[in-house]
C-alpha cells in the first residue's frame, strides 16, 4: 500500500501541469495553463488515466485512455491504451462500451498477447449481467458465446480456465431457467408443455447440476400424461446415470406406486436396481 501511495503522488506530481488532480470532467481536455491536451506525451496522458484509475475515476481514466489512441493512434501506448479503456469501462459496470472497445482491440491486435483477455472482458461484460433465473436469459446465451471463444481461440492464455468455469456456471443458468419454467407448468398441470421444457434440460443440458432432478420430472410428467413406456425409459436413464441420486428414489417409488414394471424386464439391470431397492439398500 505505501508503494502504490508513493506511486500514485509520484504520478500526480508529474502532470501538475497537465491537470488538477481534483479536476472534475469540465478540466480534463486542458491543463492548468490553459494548454491544449495535444500538447502533451503520450506518456504523459497515460500517467494522467493511470493516476484516475487509482482514484477510481473510472469515467475519467476511460476519457484520457481514449486521447491516446486519438492523438497518438501509431504509438505502443496506444495498443496499451485500448485494452486499458476497455478495463476501466468494465469496472465502471458500462458494459455496452466494455464490449465496443474489447471488440475494436480484437478487430485492431488479433494477435497481440492482450487479445485474450479482450476477449475475455467481451464475455465477461454479459456474464456480470446474467439476471435472475426467471427472467429473459438472452445475455446468458451470448456470455456463453463469447466466452466458449476465450477457449477456443487462446486455449494457452492465463484466462480461458477461468472463462470455462464461468462458461460452466452460465451453462447451468441456463438449465436452471428451464427447470424454473417447467415446473412452474407442471405445478399447473400444463404436462406436455412441461414435458418439452425438460426435454431441452437432458437434451442440450446433460452435464448440467440439473439432469438427475429434470429425468426424474419427465418420470412424473410422462406417468401423468399416460406415457408409461416414456416413463420407463426416463427412468432407466436416470437409474443408469444418476444410481444413487436422490432423484432416482423418488422416480423409483413413483414408478412402483404406479405399478409400472421395469423396463427391459426382471432380468435387465434395471429390474436388478428395482430389486435391490425393495430390499432395502436404497430407501
Amino acid at each position: 500500500m505505501i508503494t502504490r501511495s508513493l506511486r500514485i503522488s509520484a504520478i500526480c506530481a508529474a502532470f501538475v501541469a497537465l491537470a488538477a488532480c481534483s479536476g472534475g470532467p469540465d478540466q480534463r481536455g486542458f491543463g492548468r495553463d490553459g494548454k491544449a491536451l495535444e500538447s502533451y506525451t503520450a506518456e504523459q496522458i497515460f500517467e494522467r488515466a493511470e493516476y484516475e484509475m487509482a482514484q477510481d475515476n473510472l469515467k475519467d481514466a476511460a476519457f484520457y485512455f481514449a486521447e491516446i489512441e486519438r492523438l497518438y493512434p501509431y504509438s505502443e501506448l496506444a495498443k496499451r491504451a485500448l485494452i486499458m479503456q476497455a478495463f476501466a469501462f468494465h469496472k465502471g459496470k458500462d458494459y455496452d462500451s466494455t464490449r465496443s472497445t474489447a471488440a475494436r482491440f480484437i478487430a485492431f491486435y488479433p494477435a497481440d498477447k492482450d487479445a485474450a483477455y479482450a476477449q475475455y472482458l467481451l464475455g465477461l461484460s454479459y456474464y456480470d449481467q446474467i439476471s435472475e433465473v426467471g427472467r429473459d436469459q438472452s445475455l446468458t446465451v451470448k456470455a456463453l458465446e463469447e466466452l466458449r471463444k476465450v477457449s477456443l481461440l487462446y486455449p494457452d492464455s492465463e484466462y480461458a480456465k477461468t472463462a470455462q468455469l464461468k462458461f460452466d456456471l452460465a451453462y447451468d443458468h441456463l438449465a436452471a431457467k428451464e427447470m424454473e419454467v417447467g415446473r412452474y407448468y407442471l405445478a399447473r398441470k400444463h404436462y406436455a408443455a412441461a414435458a418439452n421444457r425438460f426435454r431441452v434440460v437432458v437434451e442440450d443440458f446433460q452435464t448440467s447440476t440439473h439432469t438427475a432432478e429434470a429425468l426424474h420430472r419427465l418420470v412424473e410428467t410422462y406417468l401423468a400424461l399416460g406415457l408409461t413406456e416414456d416413463a420407463q425409459t426416463a427412468g432407466a436413464v436416470l437409474g443408469h446415470n444418476f444410481q444413487a441420486s436422490e432423484w432416482y428414489k423418488d422416480s423409483y417409488a413413483l414408478l412402483t406406486r404406479k405399478g409400472v414394471e421395469p423396463k427391459g424386464g426382471d432380468h435387465g439391470w434395471l429390474g436388478q436396481i428395482y430389486r435391490q431397492t425393495i430390499q432395502g439398500k436404497w430407501l
